[in-house]
């Protein structure tokens, strides 16, 4: 069978290539087609577009590469419709793949499959009407969105299990290093490590790393702080913000980092719940300007009580979440201490982390979701076969 994927991010990309290697341990005659990224091309199949020609995040952005998103949006609509495959598969990136799903639900009788649903549950809940409208079957891989699609909405979803147990579980499989050889491999002495996750976006990194950094050093005599370096920021970008501060970047090696560290301070994001896998305490860090006016409109408009995906899985808060105005040096620096080896907090966050890994469940989230995929197009093929019969 043939399958259209579309990602619009370095994430999406992640998630969209295991699932691309599930579907063929699935389909041996899978063929792909797709606007991805570097890792999807490594899966096999071909790339139409890369998603760093089609991502643009904010208003501003948005504005000014509006004639570049419309193209790509123009291409993308007519090679789906043009190649013809037995399934559509969206991840995640939901701006971009709801108007997609809308055109080709118009416009074909193709099936359009949600990998990786859009997070409607914390905002722009009105997407439920294009989703029931134009997605054939959503695959979920949070457990609280069942609840959420299937009772409030009425509307049924396939909970596939969380890719990133996966993707954890593989590299604590395979990951040889010892503390010793990451030390040395990264120029890092003795003294135990407090990680630094700062985003990966320049805006976000801005905001939160020298608060961050800020409030961490006051553990410097004891910790030696590690900043994860996203791979597409620049050292340079980093230290013209770090100043003298004695922080060391690892770019590249954000798992390894965690599996070598005694906390961490985490933007929002699947950080927080990689950093959780890792069973690494964390204190949750976004800061944002006009902190107190923001912190008011998300009272208004955020849907759900927490931003952190371990909270949101949990049900309850496990790990501090310090957000706008609420994340000062002095809450953060508060926060860290309680969580550190001997903190007040530390055991029972452990615990929290040891519930959310209950409800997420266990490995395997891509093969789950490809053979229900490839089980559902089967069906649908087989039922078409029959009504062609019947009209003979």
């Amino acid at each position: 069978m043939k399958y259209y994927l579309i990602v619009g991010e370095a994430s999406g990309d992640l998630h969209a290539s295991h699932l691309i290697r599930a579907l063929r341990r699935q389909d041996k005659d899978a063929e792909f087609r797709f606007f991805g990224g570097d890792l999807m091309k490594q899966a096999g199949g071909t790339c139409v577009r890369h998603y760093k020609e089609t991502a643009y995040m904010g208003f501003i952005p948005v504005i000014m590469h509006l004639p570049s998103i419309l193209s790509n949006m123009k291409r993308c609509r007519e090679d789906v419709l043009a190649w013809k495959p037995d399934v559509l598969i969206l991840v995640d990136y939901p701006g971009f793949n709801l108007s997609l799903a809308e055109y080709v639900h118009s416009h074909s009788r193709i099936p359009v499959y949600y990998y990786i649903s859009p997070k409607i549950w914390a905002w722009k809940e009105y997407r439920i009407k294009a989703i029931r409208r134009d997605v054939d079957e959503l695959f979920s891989i949070l457990p609280f969105e069942v609840d959420f699609f299937e009772k409030k909405h009425h509307y049924p979803i396939h909970y596939v299990g969380n890719p990133t147990v996966d993707e954890v579980a593989r590299f604590r499989r395979e990951y040889a290093d010892t503390a010793e050889g990451f030390r040395a491999r990264n120029g890092l002495d003795d003294r135990p490590l407090i990680a630094l996750l700062a985003g990966s976006r320049r805006q976000e990194i801005k905001d939160n790393l020298l608060r961050m950094v800020e409030a961490a050093s006051s553990y410097a005599g004891q910790y030696q702080l590690v900043l994860a370096g996203a791979p597409n920021i620049e050292p340079d970008f980093y230290r013209s913000m770090l100043g003298t501060y004695d922080v060391k970047i690892v770019s590249g090696q954000t798992y390894a980092l965690l599996n070598h560290s005694a906390a961490a301070l985490v933007t929002s994001g699947t950080a927080t719940l990689e950093t959780a896998l890792f069973r690494v305490p964390q204190v949750v860090c976004y800061y944002v300007v006009c902190g107190k006016f923001v912190s008011w409109l998300r009272r208004r408009l955020l849907k759900v009580r927490y931003i952190s995906l371990v909270n949101l899985i949990a049900g309850r808060e496990v790990v501090p979440e310090l957000v706008a105005d609420g994340m000062t040096v002095e809450n953060v620096r508060c926060h860290l201490r309680q969580i550190l080896p001997g903190g007040e907090c530390r055991s029972r966050m452990l615990e929290g982390y040891g519930e959310m890994a209950v409800r997420l469940g266990e490995e395997g989230a891509p093969d789950r979701a490809a053979a229900l995929m490839v089980g559902l197009l089967k069906n649908r093929l087989s039922e078409k076969a029959e009504r062609r019969h019947r009209q003979k």
